[in-house]
């Protein structure tokens, strides 16, 4: 079978590698129809992880199940699914609670597991034509449908960042006329935003420089914020304070409140600094939330923050320590919340408003490529040229 290889940084190759098998009797063998790149990927191609060589990438995959093992129940041979990026058995503690991104069983070496990830066991990933999916009860998202049909490129997005995207809300406590500010606006940003606006959120800005994915932003219904025309507080605190509504609303002292009530980065450690675009400042992000969330609000990281960082500028950093505003952040009594979604928490619910016509996640897909063309699409998007946001690896 053919399938996308990890052979270092910025290196990438389409080989052929062993079919995989029946390995327990609660396994199942997916064939794949789609396979996606996800911006997380991205930290591994850049070589800022302990990424093996030799490893499949991919964690965000769906298909059709070929084959099932002798304790597996609930799904069959022909069944549709998306897998949850999270590898959970589904009885520890944390599984049984819900947090099944933190299985304290399946990974023997940390209390988590993915597919095709650095640092999360040594499952291969989906960017490939058939993959071995563990707990299979646990882990198959069944879907309704054919493979290829309206629903492909919504129900892929079930497998990561739609579900992210929502936990990100879920982190920021956003609900209805909540005012957000989410930045970066790459597949988890955008999804970010648009899970806010579901969530009937009253204001939703998206920082980023990218002009495509600011433009997708405001096809969502967001408000594109573009850091190349200044500081990005400043622009969304003037836009607030511009709207004569806004400001007639106030009681006196409440002018204190000019910010937002929920921030969201979606960039993570590799954030660019607002300087200089060649240059990374981790806490660019974090800096930047922390004098645009009001007193009181709520911050959630969902972008990645990864230890160890082989390319970090100190050492600190390669151990993935950061210097963060704790007093500032402290002093406004803002929360915050961080870490991996757990996928099995929302994507049951999430899949139903696809069905239900209510959510269209697959508006934020730009490309849909075949698996040989997948080194240059790693290229592209890495480059964030050619209006690569998200892009589809699929197996007709």
């Amino acid at each position: 079978m053919k399938a996308v290889i990890f052979e270092g940084a910025y290196e990438v190759e389409v080989r052929d590698k062993d079919r995989p098998g029946i390995a327990e009797p609660t396994d199942a063998l997916l064939r794949v129809t789609t396979a996606a790149i996800c911006g997380s990927d991205l930290h591994m191609y850049d070589g800022r992880t302990a990424m093996e060589t030799g490893h499949i990438l991919g964690h965000e995959i769906m298909g059709v199940i070929e084959q099932v093992g002798p304790a597996v129940r609930s799904i069959k041979a022909g069944d549709r699914v998306v897998l949850p990026f999270n590898i959970g058995c589904g009885v520890c503690f944390n599984c049984n609670r819900g947090l099944a991104n933190f299985c304290l069983t399946v990974n023997p070496e940390k209390a988590h597991a993915a597919y095709g990830y650095a640092g999360m066991g040594k499952f291969e990933g989906g960017q490939t034509e058939y993959v071995r999916v563990p707990f299979a009860d646990f882990n198959a998202l069944k879907v309704p449908g054919q493979p290829f049909d309206e629903f492909e490129d919504d129900f892929i997005l079930l497998a990561d960042i739609f579900p992210t995207g929502y936990h990100a809300t879920e982190l920021a406590h956003v609900g209805p006329g909540s005012t957000v500010a989410v930045f970066g606006a790459g597949p988890v940003g955008l999804l970010s935003a648009y899970s806010a606006l579901l969530k009937g959120a009253a204001e939703v800005y998206v920082v980023d420089r990218i002009e495509e994915r600011l433009a997708l932003a405001a096809e969502l219904g967001a408000t594109p914020i573009d850091i190349a025309k200044g500081n990005p507080v400043e622009q969304i605190k003037d836009m607030r304070r511009s709207n004569a509504l806004l400001q007639d609303r106030l009681r006196p002292g409440e002018d204190k409140m000019g910010g937002v009530m929920c921030g969201i980065d979606a960039v993570g450690y590799q954030a660019r600094s607002d300087d200089d675009y060649e240059r990374e400042n981790a806490m660019q992000v974090i800096t930047h939330l922390a004098s645009l969330v009001n007193p009181t609000g709520h911050i959630g990281l969902i972008g990645v923050y990864m230890q160890p960082d082989p390319g970090g500028g100190t050492d600190a950093e390669k151990q993935g320590i950061y210097p963060i505003p704790i007093g500032q952040l402290w002093g406004n009594g803002i929360t915050i919340g961080m870490g991996q979604c757990p996928v099995k928490r929302y994507n049951e619910f999430l899949r139903d408003l696809i069905i239900d016509g209510r959510a269209k996640p697959g508006r934020i897909i730009t490309h849909r490529i075949r698996i040989g063309d997948a080194p240059g699409a790693y290229a592209k998007f890495d480059k964030r040229v050619d209006g690569y946001v998200k892009v589809l690896i699929q197996f007709r």
